[in-house]
């Protein structure tokens, strides 16, 4: 595909204002959305929110500086400008998704879908710009469905490790579980990145993402399903699509398939 520096532009400009936008939701709901937790006697999601709020609220506000770089990128025509898009929209796609749960379940607006919308554009059209193959974008997209997903399992171990302590070993499984989620949401931002950049560690990055988010995944998920919900658990749509995504890759068909990608001339 042809690449269009000045669609390219219009896109860097929505990131931006896009980004501006959600400085200004994320701080506006922060403390409704952990008040509305604390008066229905959910203290422990509360904190959860006061966490997750911050932690995504930094990141997704920092992508607008990206986005600033990306548009200069893209008036002088430059070939880095659509990858480093891709990089602020993914940031963006989980800044705003997440935050649309706990305020739901706090029986507010979901006012980030604000965000999340615009940075789904944003993220199809960098690749659209950057001549990426539809199977690429593909694999990428689920991927990205994984990192989100695995993302999530990384909040409610905040919520839990309160209401726990009469549990010693879940207590201390959520400890251990909270940020190796995250680490695992962080591992499939890379692998989509090194994927995107045509890098021959994508595959191995990708199944290391995998194995994360099934070693987060399914205690918690399993435990959840059998022992305190008995039914479907919430913690196990990152583990299974993970699982599924690491017998993808480890099949010699996908490798042809990024082998050849890795191959090809950038547009």
């Amino acid at each position: 595909m042809k690449y269009n520096a000045k669609l390219g532009a219009g896109l860097a400009i929505l990131g931006i204002l896009t980004s501006l936008v959600f400085f200004y939701l994320i701080a506006y709901q922060y403390n409704p959305v952990i008040h509305a937790h604390e008066s229905v006697g959910r203290p422990d999601e509360a904190t959860a929110v006061r966490v997750t709020f911050a932690v995504l609220g930094w990141f997704g506000i920092t992508a607008g500086a990206v986005w600033a770089a990306v548009l200069y990128g893209f008036l002088h025509g430059e070939k880095w400008a659509w990858f480093w898009g891709a990089v602020a929209a993914t940031v963006q796609l989980l800044a705003g998704f997440f935050p649309m749960i706990p305020a739901k379940d706090g029986g507010l607006t979901p006012l980030t879908i604000i965000v999340f919308i615009p940075a789904a554009v944003l993220w199809f059209g960098m690749l659209f710009i950057g001549g990426v193959k539809k199977n690429i974008i593909t694999l990428a997209f689920v991927a990205g469905l994984v990192y989100v997903l695995t993302f999530v399992d990384g909040v409610a171990p905040i919520a839990k490790f309160q209401s726990s302590h009469d549990d010693p070993f879940w207590n201390g499984m959520y400890v251990m579980t909270q940020q190796v989620s995250w680490w695992g949401a962080a591992a499939w931002a890379v692998f989509i990145f090194a994927l995107l950049k045509k890098r021959s560690w994508s595959i191995p990055m990708g199944i290391a993402a995998g194995v994360i988010s099934m070693m987060a995944g399914y205690p918690m998920g399993i435990h959840n399903a059998f022992v305190e919900v008995h039914r479907f658990s919430m913690f196990l749509p990152a583990p299974l699509l993970g699982t599924a995504l690491v017998i993808y890759l480890l099949l010699p068909g996908t490798r042809r398939m990024i082998d050849e990608w890795n191959k090809s001339r950038e547009a």
